[in-house]
């Protein structure tokens, strides 16, 4: 067959934003992405207990965070928690700092479309695949750390 269907890697979302608006649309341009969302948080404590939940039952592909969250830990202390488990971690912030590279696949530059954001989770995944992806507007995807 020529036109196989594309293999999913990312199915399972999880959300990590302190902003209620930005968290919301999130889910909201996920799920009418196709993907499914497994919780949405607004600090980091929150999102690892749904890690180590997820780890017992179900997976998490992918995590959408913002670098700058509620309570004192930042989505840099949760990228260093998920990569270890093999979840990569998509920052999607208004700046993307410099040391991002070290712990995170990307960054997705806020503010940003559903459509932007939908094609930033199919390169993120194209990339995870060892593909060169075509970037959407805003993204940026670092080395893949093996």
């Amino acid at each position: 067959m020529l036109f196989g269907k594309r293999k999913q890697i990312v199915k399972r979302i999880l959300i990590v934003e302190d902003e209620p608006l930005a968290a919301f649309d999130n889910e909201t341009m996920i799920e009418s992405a196709g993907y499914e969302v497994v919780a949405t948080h607004d600090n980091v404590t929150d999102a690892l207990a749904t890690l180590d939940t997820a780890a017992s039952g179900g997976s998490v592909d992918l995590i959408i965070a913002d670098v700058k969250l509620s309570g004192k830990r930042s989505g840099f202390e949760l990228a260093r928690e998920a990569t270890p488990r093999g979840i990569p971690v998509l920052f999607a912030t208004g700046k993307c700092p410099p040391e991002a590279a070290a712990v995170s696949i990307g960054c997705l530059m806020k503010p940003y479309s559903s459509g932007i954001l939908r094609d930033a989770i199919r390169a993120v995944e194209q990339h995870l695949q060892g593909k060169t992806p075509k970037l959407p507007k805003g993204l940026e995807l670092f080395p893949i750390k093996g």
